[in-house]
Formats: C-alpha cells, structure tokens, sequence
C-alpha cells in the first residue's frame, strides 16, 4: 500500500462507520462522510454533509425536563445515486436497487487517495444468469472551489448487454441521528423544503434550519458523458427529494460513465443573497469531472507543499491521514469563515459539532504552516469575546469567562445532562466548570504571535483576550491567609472525571494544579504584554476596558501566589487528591474487558469515580505538554515552588499508573513527556496515539466523527514535541531528543514557516538535527539550543548532535511547597513593576 493511499479491501458492515468517517472528503468550508450512495441512512451507513458553523436549536425532553441543544446540522444528502440492471424478462418495479448490503456483491474496494483528496469504490456485483457487473466510483469534494463536490460512476457489463436504470438526487429528508446516545434528543433541523428542477439534467433543493434561519441549497447537474445515449429521461419532485431519473444502455465490455456534479451554498456565505440562485449559476459554470479533478489536485498539491511532512513507515502513513483530516477541516478556506475548532471535524455529529479546547492541539501545527488559518480561529474567539465577558458578569466575575463548549455564538453549550450508556440514566453534566479552556484561548493567542510575529493582531484582538482572560482568573482567585496563598475553587480539570468531592454538596474541586498554574502563566503573559504595548495603544485598551489602576498590582500578587497542591513529593492534580482512596485496577481490568470509561463503570455500579485516585485522562502532566522544562521550572519558580527532575519524575510516574486514558488525547500528552521524562516507554504511548482513530481504540467513537485535537497532537508531537521547538523571545529554541530504537519516529523531516521565512527545513536522523532557512530577503533566524546560541543564515543548513539526556529541569534552588505564609517569594523589589493604568 502506498503511503499516500489508505485501502479497505471487502466491505464489512460493522465497519462501516469508521470508514465513513475516516475516508471523508472536505475542503474547511463543507464536507461529507465517506458513505456509500446506494444507501440511506441506517444502522449500517450513515451519509452526512456538514458547512463549517452551520448550527441550529432545538428543544427536547428528557426525564421530564426541557433541554437545549446546538447541533451542527446534517445537510441534505447530494450523494444519492442508485442503480439497478433492467431485466427484460420482467418489467421495471420498485425494486432490484443494487447495494453493498445485497447477496450480489462479490467484489469490493475502497480507496483513499490522500495526495489527491479523492475516494475510489470499486464494486463487483453477479446476479442471476452470472451477469457480472462492475461499477467504480471516484468522488472529489473540490479543494479549490469549496462550493463544488462530484461523482463519476463508470459501469462495465462482463460479456453481456443490457440497460442499467440510474437515480441521481438531493435528498433532503435528513436528521441528526448519527450518534445512538442522542436519540432521546430532538435531531430535525430542516424544514421548509422546495425541489424544482432546471432542464433536463439539473434539479434543485432548498431549506432553511428552523432556529437559526440560515437557508441551504444545492443543485445537482448529472450526465451520461460516456458509451451510450441515455434513454427514457426524467426527474422525479417530491417534497424533500429532488430526483433525476434515466436509463443508459450496456454494451458488452464497453464502460459507461455518468458524471454527477454537485454545487451548495447558504445564506451564511459571503457575497450570497440567493443560496438557490448560487447553486444553479455554480454548477451551470462547473466544467466537466476531469477537469474538476485536474484543478482540485492542483489546490491539493499546493496544501501539501505547505504542510511537507516525511516519516518513514507506518507512522509517517498515519501522520499523512492526520494532517489530510486536519486540512479537510482547517484548510485556507477556513480563513474566510466565522468558525472555531470542531472537536471531531466535520466528520460526524459527537459532541454536536461544538468547539471546545481542542485548538490547543491543533493551532500549535497551523501556527507553523497556515498562520491565516489559526488567526482566522483566534478571530472565531474574539467576536466572542462580548459573550465571555458578560458570562463573567452574570457569575459575579471580571473580565471574560470562555465557555467550555461554543457553537454558533458565545452562548455556553455545555449539556447539564449526560447519558452513562452502561447504565442508561441520565445524570448532572457539570463540565462547565472547565474554566481552563480561558487560559487556552490565551495560550494559543500567545503562541500563533510568537511563531507568526504578527505584533499587530498581539496588541488588538490578542491583547484584549489576553488582558480580560487574566481579569477574570485575578477576580476568581480567592485569598487563603491561613496558606498565605491565592486559591481557585469549584472548578473541573482537564481530567473531567472529578467534578465534586465525595458527598459534598456543591460541584468541583478545588485548586485544580493545571488551571492554577495556567491561570498564573495568563496574568504573567498579561503583565508582560501591558508592560510592552506601544504607549498610545496601551492607554486606548485600558480606558476602552475600564482596567482599575489596582487591577495589574493584583495580577503580579495573584500570580505569584496562587497555590499548587503537593502530596507525598508529587504535584497533587487537586487540593485533597491524595486524600482519596485507591482503586482497585487490576479488579477491574479482571472484570471488564475495557476499563478506559471508569467513570461510567463506576456510575453503573452504583459509586462515584469522584472517591478514587483515578483520572481520564493527563491533567497534571498537561503542564509538561503545554511548556518546555525550563519555562515549567519557572513558572513554579515565579510561584515559589521547586520543580526539579526528581519531583517531575515522581509526579510522571505517580499518574502513569492512575489513568485510564478514556480521552484519545491522553495517550498523546502522555508520550510528549515521557519522550523527555522516560524515553524507554514513550514510544507505546505514541503508538496509542497514532492509532486512536485508525483502530478506533475508544470502541466505536471514531464512527461518530474523527478527534481533531488528536490528529493535530499527534503531528505537534512531531514538530515541536521531538524537537523541543519552542517560538520564544525572538527566537527559535531547538531542544531535540530522539526516541530510542527500534522507533517509528526516529528519522523525520518537515517544512515550516516561520516569520516571513517559507520553507524552514527540519531534519533529524541518527541522533542529528539539520535546519536550513531558504534563500529570501528576511532576516537569519535566531536559534537557541541547551548550550549556545547561533545564527542560521539562509540557503546553509547547520546541523547538531540531539540531546540524550532524560533530565531536563533546573536544579531546583527552593523548598517544595510554599516559601512562607505570607505574600510569597521573597526579594520583592526584583519583580518587575505593575503598569499602571494611565
């Protein structure tokens, strides 16, 4: 198998789901899973067509209780085409419709052309007299016209002749029903339906979303282009089904082929007052299929120029299916559009299509290869940035308080109610709590300014995030005088599975170390920016904010005092979790064949995953994710704590054997720092990240749609992780450490952009890193490393020996724990002074 081909050789009806999902074709404006247009939705397939921030409303009853949902909204289907051989023993009924599902198939393939951004089915179907039919199908969702899709179906007759009956259509009798969970929900989001049709080729589709108005539309022109005149024409209009009907004749090993060519717009696109009209006039002017093909495999030779990645191997084949979902998703049309990060793309309806955190696994890849995309992303946060703000208000609270999931606005869409499968009840949803997904709007703020150097977007929209993310955490933190520190209550981690401490009445826990210490590293950033803002800028943002002349001051306090929790010489993930009693693991994995959902196992039989040292995921080791060893040493430094090698081992090792790893980003996070903090085993770790999807390893959640924030790790890990890449201070900081063999990602190279420079090359082999900066009019780029400093000059590739080392923290120079009791670090008069507001 080539690296660029994914294959599925015979179909598999339990498998169906994860094909269609990991063979979606999209292009960052529309996409559509890779199901099979002889069928409709059923338990087996499940055709779905999503526009990036097409959300809409609706109102269901659950337990006797109203609940609201955002859903991204299944489009109508422009894939229908069915097709069956006429028999001339008997006439045309209703039936005889080939599909994979039929005894007749006996032969199948499907192909993933990632280089091209095509899918390929091949289908053999023998019915009675052993008439063998052949059909092959190549389908393309136009990576440069983003309003453009298309199927060719080319059928062969094996020695004998015939009429083969075919019908094309839009069909738009669709729901949300792609996620069993959901099905207590409400799922129909389109009404208001109108089909007409425009000569003899092409009919239309019309309807809008029943909360959100937003009005969508297609039109489908489908031709027998090739090997025969097509006979006994027609379309066929009903309410929600726009039909085009006709029969083409079969000669004896002579291919027929019928192209259908596919054109969608909405009223949330630019420049369109008449979604209908702009779908007639596209696809009226679209050429034919190969000439579609030809410049859509033009578009995606230019994204893979920019996203140049080699690995050698399976790994570097997964890694090209990850990058290919996240430019399927994110591509440069995304830049044009108002939307955020779905958390499982536009491949399928889990978690409804919203935006959580997962831009913090996959801004950091953009930031480095497609910066107008991730700026395009920020831009999604900051028209929000009134809603968070308000948000804040109405909980009592400064500045900006980001929901934990968004969709179409900045209103929170986290349910209040889950469903435990296992158990079947609905219970209380409380991961609202998640304020951390503030200080990962700001960290990705930070980041994209760092790699891009964009000083303009820093000192506008970024500041102003920035600036009121770190409000709200100086005005959540509450002082403890008793500790002599800043604490954070009633929040949830990034763990998830702990929102409440055992028999307590209120929801979250306290002091969660991840959100402190991120909470610290945003006032810190926040600080620094006030500090460095051009001076008219500086004042126009702080009187435009209403920022309070003792607002910065406490900033500098909060974050220098905000309490990190310790228990027996390790990094406690919340106040009181070493307190709570252990679980019995190797029990469970004896009683169940999967114990990654602890939390739904523990529910079903009656307890609380809220009594145990047990976490769904990294939370504690999300620090060692986020920020390189030095910069994490001094952030708990500036806190006034030690963070050494000895306790950052101890604090690895400590969780390595208290997670379940029910998040595919677990898995992730955790080879990220064991590559630094224990090389021998992070290698399994990676390979469990690599194949999240591909293997499906959460049971069944890949079918629902692809886990974005995965994907982007895992080509992150790649990037910055191995290499220890850092955008800091002007520079480039380098920092490699090669896993050990046998690795499947010991030898890589990439392609960047980094500044204004197109085409920085990294390349490590043999425990050696090369950079080489091409030929341009810009500036050498500054590159730090462990041990020195140096300048790499363009069109000269420099070369080092990598780091082999498994210790990488400071020595530490302070006690664990607090310093003192009263307002923390000593040497006051070092700190750099608060800005003051003019």
């Amino acid at each position: 198998m080539s690296d660029w081909v994914w294959e599925y050789e015979g179909y598999e009806p339990g498998e169906e789901r994860l094909r269609e999902s990991l063979c979606t074709l999209g292009n960052g404006y529309v996409a559509t899973r890779g199901a099979a247009p002889e069928a409709a939705a059923d338990d087996t397939h499940y055709p779905g067509t999503y526009v990036a921030g097409c959300y809409n409303r609706l109102t269901s009853v659950v337990g006797g209780r109203q609940v609201e949902n955002e859903d991204m909204v299944n489009l109508p289907n422009w894939l229908p085409l069915r097709y069956r051989v006429r028999d001339p023993d008997r006439p045309a009924g209703p039936g005889g419709w080939l599909t994979p599902d039929g005894d007749e198939l006996t032969g199948y393939r499907q192909t993933l052309d990632l280089r091209h951004g095509t899918l390929v089915r091949r289908l053999r179907f023998t019915q009675g007299h052993g008439r063998v039919l052949h059909v092959e199908q190549q389908r393309l969702v136009h990576m440069g016209d983003p309003h453009l899709a298309a199927l060719r179906t080319t059928f062969r007759a094996e020695g004998w002749s015939g009429t083969v009956e075919l019908e094309s259509g839009l069909d738009g009798a669709v729901a949300n029903t792609g996620v069993a969970r959901y099905d207590a929900l409400a799922g129909r989001h389109l009404v208001d339906h109108r089909t007409g049709a425009a000569g003899p080729d092409t009919v239309w589709l019309s309807c809008r979303t029943t909360s959100s108005e937003v009005r969508v539309a297609m039109a489908a022109r489908t031709l027998a282009v090739c090997g025969g005149t097509p006979t006994g024409t027609g379309q066929r209009l009903t309410h929600s089904a726009a039909l085009r009907t006709l029969a083409v004749p079969l000669a004896p090993d002579a291919p027929v082929t019928v192209e259908k060519t596919v054109a969608l717009y909405t009223s949330k696109d630019p420049a369109v007052s008449d979604p209908a009209q702009a779908a007639l006039d596209g696809v009226a002017r679209a050429p034919e299929f190969g000439k579609l093909l030809a410049s859509h495999r033009t578009a995606w030779e230019h994204l893979w120029r920019e996203a140049a990645l080699e690995v050698p191997g399976e790994p570097g084949h997964i890694l090209r299916l990850h990058l290919f979902h996240i430019l399927q998703t994110l591509s440069p049309h995304t830049a044009e559009l108002d939307v955020g990060v779905p958390a499982r793309g536009l491949h399928g309806e889990a978690y409804r299509g919203h935006v959580f955190w997962d831009e913090l696994f996959v801004l950091p890849y953009l930031n480095l290869h497609f910066p107008e995309v991730a700026r395009a992303l920020l831009h999604y946060r900051h028209r929000r940035l009134p809603q968070a703000c308000r948000a804040a208000a109405d909980a009592g609270r400064a500045g900006a308080m980001y929901p934990w999931q968004s969709g179409s606005d900045g209103r929170d869409e986290t349910q209040t109610l889950h469903l435990n499968p296992r158990s079947g009840r609905w219970l209380p949803d409380n991961s609202r709590l998640q304020h951390h997904v503030g200080s990962a709007v700001a960290y990705n703020v930070w980041q994209y300014c760092q790699a891009s150097g964009d000083t303009e977007f820093l000192h506008t929209k970024g500041a102003e995030m920035l600036l009121q993310i770190a409000r709200f955490w100086a005005d959540s933190a509450v002082s403890d005088p008793e500790r002599g520190r800043y604490r954070l209550r009633g929040v949830v981690g990034p763990d998830e599975y702990h929102d409440g401490y055992p028999g307590a009445d209120r929801p979250g826990i306290d002091d969660n170390a991840y959100t402190n210490v991120t909470a610290a590293w945003v006032l810190d950033r926040a600080l620094e920016l006030a500090r460095t803002l051009p001076e008219p800028r500086r004042r126009e943002l702080f009187e435009r904010v209403g920022l309070d002349r003792a607002e910065p001051e406490r900033w500098e306090d909060v974050s220098r005092r905000l309490l990190v929790p310790f228990h027996r010489g390790v990094i406690s993930q919340f106040d009181g979790y070493g307190e709570l009693a252990e679980l019995d693991w190797d029990g469970y994995r004896a009683r169940y064949d999967d114990i990654r959902r602890m939390d739904r196992i523990l529910e079903s039989e009656g307890d609380s995953v809220n009594r145990y040292q047990v976490s769904k995921q990294a939370d504690v080791l999300m620090l060692g994710y986020l920020f390189g060893p030095a910069e994490l040493s001094g952030l708990f430094r500036r806190l006034g704590y030690v963070l050494d090698d000895d306790i950052w081992r101890a604090t690895v090792a400590y969780y390595l054997s208290r997670t379940s790893h029910g998040s595919t980003l677990s898995e992730l996070v955790h080879g990220w720092v064991l590559a630094r903090a224990r090389r021998a085993e992070a290698w399994r770790y990676c390979q469990e990240a690599l194949l999240g999807d591909v293997a499906d390893v959460q049971g069944g959640t890949t079918g629902e749609g692809i886990h974005l924030g995965a994907m982007g790790g895992t080509l992150d890990l790649v990037q910055r992780g191995l290499t220890g890449l850092e955008t800091r201070e002007d520079a480039l900081w380098l920092d490699p450490v090669p896993l050990p063999e046998p690795s499947g990602l010991s030898e890589y190279r990439f392609s960047m952009r980094y500044r204004g420079h197109w085409g920085v090359a990294l390349r490590v082999r043999a425990g050696r890193l090369w950079i080489s900066v091409p030929d341009s009019e810009e500036s050498p780029i500054e590159v730090r490393l462990a041990d020195r400093s140096l300048t790499v000059a363009r069109a000269n590739p420099t070369g080092f020996r990598c780091h082999r080392a498994e210790s990488a923290f400071p020595p530490g120079r302070l006690p664990v724990g607090p310093l003192s009791r009263g307002r923390g670090p000593p040497s006051p008069a070092r700190r750099p002074a608060a800005p003051r507001p003019p």
